[in-house]
Parts: structure tokens; C-alpha cells; sequence
């Protein structure tokens, strides 16, 4: 296989980032990389990570996946529209109680996490399909898996990205493309330390005292703690999307954090949702010691396994 165009959104920090600039120095040079961003004002950090790859195997275009009219105007602007892998990656945040969120912020968290996707993949699918070939990897999350607590809407939001990859798959493998879910755990980049330092500062008039004391005094400082054991560097799931990538027979799903995987697992232990509800009821609300055990555990097994 020759060399292959890779198109990545929302490269102009965190994971995206690091996709874009890992799959660029691909020792083997087996990638032209198309990194895209809304803003091209913050292409800085970018092609500070580029390096020498910068205008040679990476180059840096305007993408904004709320926009039809910017996919397709990127999209025309490649040679023969051509891209074989789309790694669909532009994404917003959201946390907090439920009744303090504005059912516009939630429209607007859709149209970039998820129909930003539909738009991306309506625009390569039917040239793919010409090829009869392709790979589509969409950067989804664990709570695309399983939800959690104060993550509603963006559980919601990638619930629905797991199900639409889950259902296109079967469509696009006739056409010998291939479909990959990567989700990871906790991962710590920019856009979810701003997530929290906006939470820490939400108006929580419109809840209940006490729902408003869980999310400051449960949830948030929980949060930390998971982040800091359980939390990726950006660097280490673009290692693994390389992997995916590079793959024979890529995997529809590909979880980055093993150690996540055990939460991940009670859910399709139990059929009916008792299992993994109770579990993380008892967790959060009844046993704080026994959660900052097993996080304190999993912290001296993720410096050993050298965070894989």
C-alpha cells in the first residue's frame, strides 16, 4: 500500500493534535496528513508539533465540521478529492447538573459531536465507496459506552456516535471500508481542564441544594481523582490511533486505556443494568475509601504498565 491521505478535525490542540502530528513523523512515511481546524489563528501550537513535517508530510487546512460548505470546500481542495482515512475528531464538553444546562448548549454540543461527524463522513463516504476503499475512525470515548454521572448530554452525544458507526459499518464493509471506534478513558489535554475550570465556576441556581453539593463536593473532587490516575496524554492515544490505523484488520471498537476497562465490562455483564448502575452508586455515594483504594491500585499499575 502506498502512501495514504489522512484528513484530521480539530487538530489545533489535544488529541487531535497529536494525531495529526504522530502520523506525520511516521517513521516509514507512510502518511500525507491533512490536518484540519475551525480557526486557522490557532495553527501555532500545531506546527510547533509538526517540526520539519510541516508543509512536507502535514499541512494545515480550514475545517469546520459545523459547516457543509468548509467540508466540502476542504475536501475539494485535495487531489481527486481523495481521502483514505478520515480520523474524525472535533468535539465539545459539557458536565453538570442537568436543569442548569440550556437546551441550546445542548443543540450546539450535537451539532459538532455528532452531526459534525455525519457531515464529515456524508461528504468522503460516496468517494470511498467509488474506491472501494477507505477507513473511518471516529474518536467516540468510554462514556459512548457507559454513561456517567453529570456527563448526560456528552454520554448522549456519543451514545449516538456509537451507534451510528455501529450501524454504517455494516454498510461501508460491502464496500471494503473499514469502521473504528477509538475510546478512550480520561485523557488530559486542554479542552477537558477548561471543561472543569468552567464547571467549578457554574451557576447552579436552577438544581436543588443538594443535587448542587453532590456535583461541588462528590463529582468534581471524584473527577480529579480519576484523572489523575486513570488520565492518558494526549500522546498516548494518537499512539494508539497509529495503531489502529496501521492495523491488518482493524477493530470497530479499540478502547486506549486498559486499565478503563474493567468499568467498561460490567455493563455487558449484566443485561438488565442493575450491575453496573449499583456499582457505580456504591462507588461514588456509600464507599469513598474503597474507591480512592482502587484508584490508588490502579495508579501504581498505570506506572508500571507505563500508562499502555
Amino acid at each position: 500500500m502506498g502512501t495514504r491521505r489522512v484528513l484530521v478535525t480539530g487538530c489545533s490542540s489535544g488529541i487531535g493534535l497529536a494525531v495529526a502530528s504522530r502520523l506525520a513523523k511516521d517513521e516509514l512515511r507512510r502518511f500525507k496528513v491533512v490536518a484540519t481546524m475551525r480557526d486557522l489563528q490557532k495553527r501555532g501550537p500545531l506546527e510547533e508539533a509538526a517540526g520539519d513535517c510541516l508543509n512536507k508530510t502535514l499541512e494545515i487546512k480550514e475545517l469546520d465540521a459545523c459547516c457543509e460548505a468548509s467540508i466540502k470546500e476542504c475536501v475539494n481542495s485535495l487531489p481527486n478529492r481523495r481521502v483514505d482515512v478520515l480520523v474524525s475528531n472535533a468535539g465539545v464538553g459539557m458536565i453538570g447538573p442537568l436543569e442548569c444546562q440550556s437546551i441550546a448548549a445542548m443543540k450546539e454540543l450535537f451539532d459538532t459531536n455528532f452531526f459534525g461527524l455525519v457531515r464529515l463522513v456524508k461528504e468522503v463516504l460516496p468517494d470511498m465507496k467509488q474506491r472501494q476503499s477507505g477507513h473511518i475512525v471516529v474518536m467516540s470515548s468510554v462514556m459512548g459506552i457507559q454513561g456517567l454521572l453529570f456527563n448526560d448530554v456528552y454520554s448522549a452525544s456519543k451514545f449516538a456516535v456509537e451507534g451510528f458507526c455501529e450501524s454504517l459499518a455494516v454498510q461501508a464493509l460491502k464496500f471494503h471500508i473499514k469502521t473504528t471506534l477509538v475510546e478512550p478513558g480520561p485523557v488530559v489535554t486542554e479542552f477537558e481542564s477548561k471543561v472543569y475550570e468552567e464547571a467549578e465556576k457554574m451557576d447552579l441556581s436552577e438544581t436543588d441544594e443538594e443535587t448542587a453539593k453532590i456535583f461541588r463536593e462528590v463529582y468534581l473532587p471524584y473527577s480529579k481523582k480519576v484523572f489523575a490516575s486513570l488520565g492518558q496524554t494526549p500522546e498516548e492515544v494518537a499512539e494508539q490511533t497509529l495503531k489502529v490505523i496501521t492495523a491488518k484488520d482493524p477493530p470497530l471498537r479499540h478502547q486506549t486505556n486498559r486499565l478503563y476497562t474493567p468499568v467498561t465490562a460490567l455493563k455487558h455483564a449484566d443485561p438488565t443494568g442493575r450491575l453496573p448502575l449499583d456499582a457505580f452508586y456504591k462507588m461514588i455515594f456509600k464507599h469513598d475509601n474503597v474507591l480512592n483504594a482502587t484508584l490508588g491500585v490502579l495508579r501504581m499499575l498505570q506506572k508500571k504498565t507505563g500508562k499502555k
